[in-house]
């Protein structure tokens, strides 16, 4: 039974009359309460017989084309038995649970999704149904909402991560670093948090409730450290002091800077001593060297031409070797990168520069295990000898920055630069040609409406030639059309 298209009117059954005259109060009751989308008629053999649509893009999908068309054969595989299912169900007296179901064959070619309640539609006086009303609600919107979330989700968790790994390099530097750094709240004066050469240089003292830095001064350095610290929460900045500390009496060089962090603002004071008496006896390299050989991070030290010196121990794991002295002496780029290339860029840099972050390469190990790493080093020129000092990361269980696996394409000319280094050149090249034939086929095919063969023509193809490529992209079953 076609249904007139010429005068066919959105939110209105053509057939509403003759189709569902006669129903008893409960079966009213139902349908006056499950509005929708799009409202089908349904007869028992899962036929549509009439159809209202709320939307006029709804009828520019072709949906008021179904009706004389079975409604299970206007969704997807999947869906066909959630469809059954509610048919049988209602049919059978009962009042089906909404289920959604996903469109097929429209007209923009797109799956659209549809959750639907059924209704039976049972005349005054009969037992059996002899009519079913489905009222659809369009998820596209609800869809998208929820892609968008999920979006929003995996970059809280990127940012989450980023963020983690800044602090962690933050905190171990805070930790390492030979002067005592102590932070105070800017409020109280009281002491937030120390590093271990501060609770050294200040005893068990620092470890008393409510301490503050004048504690540990003597009463003249206290007034002038109260006095610049007013002066730094006035103006934000203020010239170094020398204090003395109480009880040993040795004087240090005092540079205090403001922190200001969402409402709370913090005063960051480092310590340095002014003569070597001051200084003491200092066990820290031992304390360092010690530090180092249990970072979780991979650590070598090389001479400038790049030959190992000293290493730790996750060196030694990540690069499959027995001990240390198995690798003192050899070359870096035994282990280090895809070729001698990787080390030479790094110790060319680091001869200009000083530094080098987030250097991306792979760490071969000696059993024939290849590791994803991110290189950070300096280089120590002032030291004797001199030195280069490279903290090597596994990251081959990190999620890349720009969420893309090494084997997805890139979208972007910052993405196809950030795979050099990543990816050998060919790969790089072979992933960027598939990626533009792909985008130029899902143009051509939107472009025609979804006709292959008018797609092949407009591509400069043979048929077969673009089915092939179709299948090769994963973009549907290759055929005539």
């Amino acid at each position: 039974m076609p249904l007139d298209t010429q005068n066919f009117e959105l939110g209105r059954l053509r057939s509403a009359g003759s189709l569902l005259a006669g129903l008893d109060p409960d079966t009213v009751g139902q349908l006056i309460t499950a509005p929708g989308d799009v409202v089908l008629v349904i007869d028992p053999q899962g036929v549509i017989r009439d159809l209202s649509l709320n939307s006029e893009e709804l009828v520019n999908l072709g949906f008021r084309e179904w009706v004389g068309r079975s409604w299970a054969g206007l969704v997807t595989a999947d869906s066909r038995s959630k469809i059954e299912a509610m048919l049988s169900e209602a049919l059978a007296g009962g009042r089906p649970a909404p289920r959604q179901v996903n469109h097929s064959g429209l007209a923009a070619g797109l799956d659209l999704p549809v959750i639907y309640r059924v209704v039976p539609v049972q005349q005054a006086g009969q037992r059996q149904p002899s009519l079913l009303v489905a009222f659809g609600r369009d998820l596209r919107g609800e869809m998208q909402l929820q892609q968008r979330l999920v979006s929003a989700q995996v970059s809280m968790e990127r940012d989450y991560w980023r963020l983690r790994h800044v602090e962690t390099r933050y905190r171990l530097l805070f930790q390492q670093a030979a002067e005592p750094v102590v932070i105070l709240d800017a409020g109280t004066g009281r002491l937030d948090e120390a590093n271990p050469a501060a609770q050294n240089l200040f005893g068990d003292s620092i470890r008393k409730a409510a301490w503050t830095l004048a504690d540990g001064l003597v009463p003249a350095s206290a007034a002038a450290l109260r006095d610049t610290l007013t002066r730094l929460r006035a103006n934000g900045r203020t010239d170094p002091l020398v204090v003395q500390l109480a009880g040993s009496g040795h004087d240090y060089r005092l540079v205090a800077s403001l922190l200001r962090q969402e409402d709370s603002t913090h005063f960051l004071v480092r310590l340095s001593p002014l003569n070597e008496a001051a200084a003491g006896p200092s066990d820290s390299v031992p304390h360092l060297v010690e530090l180092l050989q249990q970072a979780p991070d991979a650590f070598v030290i090389t001479d400038l031409e790049g030959r190992v010196q000293r290493s730790n121990r996750a060196f030694l794991e990540l690069s499959q070797s027995a001990s240390e002295e198995a690798v003192r002496g050899e070359m870096l780029d035994r282990w280090l990168g895809r070729s001698t290339v990787d080390l030479n860029v790094l110790v060319a840099n680091l001869r200009q520069h000083g530094s080098l972050r987030l250097f991306a390469t792979q760490l071969r190990g000696e059993l024939g295990s290849v590791t994803e790493v991110e290189i950070s080093a300096v280089a120590a020129l002032t030291l004797e000898p001199p030195c280069l000092g490279f903290t090597i990361r596994d990251v081959s269980r990190r999620l890349l920055s720009d969420g893309m696996t090494h084997r997805e394409l890139p979208h972007s000319a910052d993405q196809m630069t950030e795979l050099v280094g990543r990816m050998p050149l060919k790969d790089i090249v072979r992933d960027t040609t598939d990626l533009i034939e792909q985008l130029c086929i899902e143009s051509a095919l939107k472009l025609t409406s979804g006709n292959r063969a008018s797609a092949a023509e407009m591509l400069g193809l043979s048929r077969q030639s673009l089915y092939v490529k179709l299948r090769r992209f994963g973009m549907g079953e290759g055929g005539e059309d």
